[in-house]
């Protein structure tokens, strides 16, 4: 699969549009510009689009005529923006799109949806697996619970997908994860996992995010379960200006095995016959 990164930012973004900090200074000199995290994977399917989500499709050279399936993952404002459905009602688009998110999440979309527009939606909930037809070939998706309640609708979710042996997982928005969801996803071997990392070094948010400590532990636990290997490709997104400048936070997640996602990145999650075969991860024999 193909997943690009159309954006890899907190809600306001990195640098915060208002904000002078020495992180957000960095940034902006850096011209490291982080929008609100979302994907499109095989110019099929996207996971949340929030308002500067289809933008930031046409930016890095893509359309998203081809998007079939929509999966959101919580209702607030950075990975929900209805208007996109405006926006493709208004080019007279006749494929089939199919809008999946927890009901409350539906319930802000439906009405920008027009009387005859190929929309159909589709309440989701933790537990529960799905077969979503694309051009390459069937997705699986398991939809996972997260540790993020939100303060609009239904609690957030998390979606584990794969599409012909190749796997990952989009962990956003969350904070630690719940047992369920360490106990349904052990010995997954994940080609990649796109986990967030919101607050960076301030660790008295007490917010249901991830810091960088936090983070470490989360990626450290995956690694004993087996979700991850040695060969799993572990990106940070949902960064904000609570994070270190450049070479710091790579240093900081290098020492947990991963590294921080950017905006109009490409990550192609494939496995092959030799890493299926060969790849370790504690506690395996």
């Amino acid at each position: 699969m193909e997943v690009l990164l159309l954006g890899t930012g907190s809600a306001d973004g990195w640098p915060s549009p208002f904000c002078e900090c020495r992180s957000c200074r960095w940034a902006s000199a850096a011209d490291e510009i982080r929008g609100q995290t979302a994907a499109l994977v095989d110019d099929a399917l996207m996971i949340d689009c929030g308002y500067e989500a289809p933008r930031a499709a046409v930016r890095f050279g893509r359309t998203l005529a081809g998007v079939r399936h929509i999966l959101f993952t919580h209702g607030h404002f950075d990975h929900v923006g209805p208007a996109a459905l405006v926006m493709r009602h208004w080019v007279g688009a006749t494929e089939p799109l199919e809008v999946l998110a927890p009901s409350a999440v539906l319930d802000q979309c439906r009405d920008w949806v027009g009387p005859r527009d190929p929309v159909t939606f589709r309440a989701v909930a933790a537990g529960e697996q799905l077969r979503l037809p694309g051009p390459r070939g069937d997705y699986l998706v398991r939809v996972l619970a997260a540790a993020h309640a939100g303060v609009i609708g239904d609690p957030a979710v998390l979606y584990d997908v794969s599409r012909a042996g190749a796997r990952f997982l989009w962990a956003t928005d969350t904070g630690p994860l719940p047992a369920e969801t360490a106990a349904a996803i052990a010995g997954a071997k994940f080609d990649a996992v796109f986990l967030e990392q919101t607050f960076g070094s301030k660790t008295d948010h007490g917010t249901e995010h991830h810091d960088l400590p936090a983070f470490a532990q989360t990626v450290r636990g995956l690694r004993e379960s087996c979700a991850v290997h040695a060969d799993t490709d572990v990106v940070a997104v949902h960064l904000s200006h609570y994070n270190p400048p450049g070479d710091e936070l790579a240093r900081a997640l290098e020492r947990c095995g991963a590294r921080a996602g950017r905006d109009g990145e490409v990550v192609r999650v494939s496995t092959s016959e030799a890493v299926g075969a060969y790849h370790h991860c504690r506690g395996e024999r």
